[in-house]
């Protein structure tokens, strides 16, 4: 593709094969949602097939993450405090953090590259961040986890609701990683180990012994 794809509603009258047909009734309903909220989200680069996984994995994990909380980390009494985020986002928040989790789980498979931001040359942790936060909010981050960390809302790892950011220390830094929380205890992110963008979950050894934060993008 030679760059941001956007769908038009004009599409639908086209002949389409049953396959094209399901995409296109993904697209359909992603571009409604979006545009009733005032902008039109913008299915940057992403190949149909990645679209459609991405939608049936993402409603899943919604569903999961809607009917389920994050496990308090080990040693803690897992009682909230009583500042604590409310449990659900306001109505228009809760359809961006949507649109942030399918747009982030259709970047799946997606190569790495060390400082990529563009789907189809590659990309790192916090490019892969930022390319779905603008895409879908038109907000830019930097593309560098600890400055991303900087500009966004702490909250405690038990506060954690879908399109929230969680961060690890990978590399002797405390933001040195970084991915997208999609509820049920899993994340979506581009490591450099084994290359391409994967869901992967925050009680693995490896992930829950470097963990060093969450952040909102959500007041």
């Amino acid at each position: 593709m030679d760059g941001i794809t956007r769908f038009s509603a004009g599409n639908a009258s086209m002949p389409l094969t049953p396959q094209a047909s399901v995409r296109t009734s993904a697209r359909q309903r992603l571009w409604h949602g979006s545009h009733a909220a005032g902008r039109q989200l913008n299915l940057h680069r992403i190949p149909g097939h990645r679209l459609l996984a991405a939608l049936t994995t993402s409603l899943g994990l919604l569903l999961l993450a809607a009917c389920s909380h994050t496990p308090a980390p080990p040693g803690s009494s897992g009682t909230p405090a009583a500042n604590d985020r409310p449990e659900r986002l306001r109505e228009q928040d809760q359809k961006t953090a949507n649109e942030i989790v399918l747009y982030a789980m259709g970047l799946l498979d997606t190569g790495y590259q060390f400082g990529g931001r563009n789907p189809e040359a590659g990309l790192d942790c916090s490019g892969m961040v930022s390319l779905v936060v603008e895409q879908v909010t038109r907000r830019k981050l930097p593309h560098n986890a600890a400055r991303i960390a900087a500009e966004t809302r702490t909250i405690s790892r038990r506060e954690l609701q879908p399109a929230d950011l969680v961060f690890f220390n990978t590399n002797g830094s405390t933001f040195s990683h970084m991915g997208i929380y999609l509820g049920d205890g899993r994340f979506v992110h581009a490591p450099s180990s084994k290359g391409r963008v994967r869901v992967d979950r925050l009680d693995m050894a490896y992930y829950a012994q470097r963990f060093t934060g969450a952040r909102s993008l959500f007041k």
